[in-house]
């Protein structure tokens, strides 16, 4: 797991192993994956230093996390000038009955559509889009809401993100 004394590397290390109920994490844990959600690529050595234990332990504690699935991989986030340009907007998605699965197949054929759930509450979906500007999510809006099965959408546009651990 270890290159020249960083934490992860670009890898899937897929399901090994039980998956460990998160009540079971401890604090030093739950600090551990804070510090690695912020940035991955952190040593051991300072993630040792900023939670004020050995490097033995984070390494310890990173290959238990491991083999429990708690920790899956490790990913790279695009910074501003890559990641946000344009325009993101979460969008809820009512359907008719039984229309999911040619909705969800008509939205998984957007370039623009980032993440797609199904959720419960007042929507049946939750899309987050990213357009290359206003317009472009103008027309992506009313493309969705033509869609044969769509019965409603509701827009929020992102104005800034406050905390993000994706």
């Amino acid at each position: 797991m270890q290159s020249k004394g960083k934490v992860s590397q670009a890898k899937d290390l897929g399901a090994k192993g039980p998956t460990i109920h998160p009540m079971l994490l401890d604090d030093l844990d739950r600090r551990l994956l804070a510090l690695l959600q912020a940035n991955a690529r952190t040593s051991a050595a300072d993630l040792a230093r900023q939670l004020g234990v050995a490097r033995t332990t984070v390494l310890a504690r990173l290959t238990r996390l491991e083999k429990q699935s708690v920790i899956v991989g490790y990913t790279v986030r695009l910074g501003a000038d890559e990641g946000e340009r344009g325009v993101q907007a979460y969008v809820g998605i009512t359907t008719e009955p039984k229309a999911a699965r040619l909705v969800t197949a008509r939205l998984a054929t957007l370039p623009e559509l980032r993440q797609l759930c199904s959720v419960s509450g007042e929507f049946d979906y939750l899309a987050l889009l990213h357009a290359e500007s206003t317009t472009r999510l103008d027309a992506l809006l009313d493309e969705i809401g033509a869609f044969e099965g769509v019965l409603k959408t509701t827009t929020s546009v992102v104005l800034a993100r406050r905390i993000d651990r994706t």
